[in-house]
């Protein structure tokens, strides 16, 4: 396979090493992973940990273990599609997707949950157990979860209509816990934290990130699946002090529940309001779901990037990103990144106590003044880990 080489990292030009890290879950990270593998076998993915619904979920709970849905989806992805070897790896692969049908106690199971469930089991790591599942589907690359330790996703929601009449519901934040109830509420998803707080990071994830050409986070569930992993620390001082180019791939429409009727500079908005210190090189946005790129690459601007107008949708029409034109958008965003000078870190400081307090003003943020039900705000200290 062809590799592209960026500048960073110590290498340069086309056929050089490209190491790519790519952070997320569920079908935006898989859509990332099938554009990467175009470009380099070198891939990391790295995978947020919260699920708690589904085939997912009832192992997680039944076994105490990771949910392993997403990392499953990431090892499809990733899965060698024509391999010429002695063992057909292709029917592995769909053997992983394969999902129960009727009734029963399997029914519904994903039977590459239940292989990694086995393979967890067995070798007690989840690391190893990955990377084994990655020798039996011919993986290029390798797959992470972003801390071994289950997660749960807990949110601060205004506009759930189940106040009291004291008070406007659009002031009141609620707290709701769970993956699947964050993704799918009919409120306004304000704020998101992680249980534990601080979870630890994987150790073999933030190597990753450190030693990558180009880290990628997005697209996907954005408070669900791209959110959580600016919310572990280790993996979140990773991200600000890599010499890899960080690209963001915003999505091609709103999600129902999450964020519905965000605009793309109101998903900046929502990163900027749970990790200020986030530095980015370059956004890659598709003009049919941009209506005001003005704005959008002025809040780019803020995160230290550029923004890389771009058709990375289906030609069909359908808001989900086509691997082949996403490949190219990641190639040019890799090349124009490197060519970027940063921020100086004291320029970096003041910018990130103005753009904060603008993202929070234009998120309704403020509300937070009337919480109940103990959601609460970030502590000063959960915003500017060292």
């Amino acid at each position: 396979m062809t590799t592209y080489g960026t500048n960073g990292n110590g290498h340069d030009g086309p056929g050089s090493p490209f190491r790519a890290t790519a952070l997320g879950g569920g079908h935006g990270l898989h859509a990332t992973l099938r554009a990467l593998r175009r470009l380099t076998d070198d891939v990391t993915a790295v995978v947020t940990v919260g699920d708690d619904g589904g085939s997912s979920g009832r192992i997680r709970r039944e076994l105490d273990i990771l949910p392993l849905g997403d990392l499953r989806m990431a090892l499809d992805a990733l899965a060698e599609r024509d391999h010429a070897g002695p063992t057909d790896v292709s029917a592995w692969r769909r053997l992983f997707e394969h999902r129960f049908g009727g009734s029963g106690a399997l029914a519904g199971h994903a039977v590459g949950n239940l292989v990694l469930a086995g393979l967890l089991d067995v070798l007690g790591d989840p690391v190893a157990a990955l990377d084994e599942a990655c020798r039996l589907l011919g993986v290029r690359g390798r797959v992470l979860p972003m801390s071994t330790v289950p997660v749960d996703i807990e949110a601060d929601v205004t506009g759930l209509g189940i106040s009291s009449s004291a008070a406007r519901d659009d002031d009141v934040a609620h707290r709701i816990r769970g993956q699947v109830a964050v993704a799918t509420t009919p409120g306004h998803v304000r704020q998101v934290r992680l249980v534990p707080r601080r979870p630890k990071a994987c150790a073999e994830a933030v190597a990753a990130i450190r030693s990558a050409d180009v880290v990628t986070l997005g697209p996907g569930s954005w408070f669900t699946s791209v959110m959580p992993h600016l919310l572990v620390p280790e993996l979140f001082t990773a991200l600000t002090e890599t010499d890899a180019r960080r690209v963001l791939v915003l999505n091609l429409a709103p999600q129902p529940g999450e964020t519905a009727g965000f605009s793309p500079e109101q998903h900046l908005d929502a990163l900027a309001e749970h990790a200020p210190r986030l530095r980015l090189d370059v956004v890659i946005a598709d003009p049919d779901a941009t209506p005001e790129p003005d704005r959008l690459r002025r809040g780019a601007e803020a995160f230290g990037a550029t923004t890389l107008f771009t058709a990375v949708g289906e030609p069909d029409g359908a808001p989900r990103h086509d691997a082949v034109a996403l490949a190219g958008a990641l190639r040019e965003a890799a090349g124009s990144a490197a060519s970027r000078e940063r921020v100086p870190d004291d320029e970096w400081d003041a910018r990130v106590e103005t753009w904060g307090r603008a993202a929070r003003r234009r998120l309704g943020a403020d509300v937070f003044f009337t919480p109940t039900d103990g959601a609460y705000r970030h502590d000063e200290e959960d915003l500017r880990w060292p």
